[in-house]
């Protein structure tokens, strides 16, 4: 009997969208984060100046938003057309059909 460790079998789909799930979110988390410990850095070094705070804190929440709000709407997207996918097996099984071109008629010679 031979006995295959896990890192030899191919990948499930399922184990597949685990692990991006998890690095997908876990690479939101650390961006956030890095912009996070930046516009402190940056509140901190400007030494009072509010219009300038004003402008490094509205520009890291603005990038630590689009950036979340991105990844969450990808995943729903995806999740979505996955969920989709699995619903109607045969939609993805069948080839489109070309429609055949309906030839028009003559119009009738007018007599007279």
């Amino acid at each position: 009997m031979v006995l295959r460790d896990r890192e030899s079998k191919p990948m499930r789909e399922l184990d597949l969208e685990r692990y991006r799930a998890r690095y997908g979110l876990q690479a939101v988390l650390l961006s956030n984060l890095a912009i996070t410990v930046v516009a402190i850095f940056g509140v901190w070094r400007l030494d009072g100046d509010k219009s300038v705070i004003i402008g490094v804190l509205t520009a890291a929440f603005t990038a630590v938003s689009t950036m979340t709000t991105a990844y969450l709407g990808i995943k729903a997207v995806s999740n979505t057309a996955k969920a989709m996918a699995q619903a109607d097996p045969t939609r993805r099984d069948q080839s489109p059909q070309p429609a055949t071109p309906q030839t028009p008629t003559p119009p009738a010679p007018r007599n007279g």
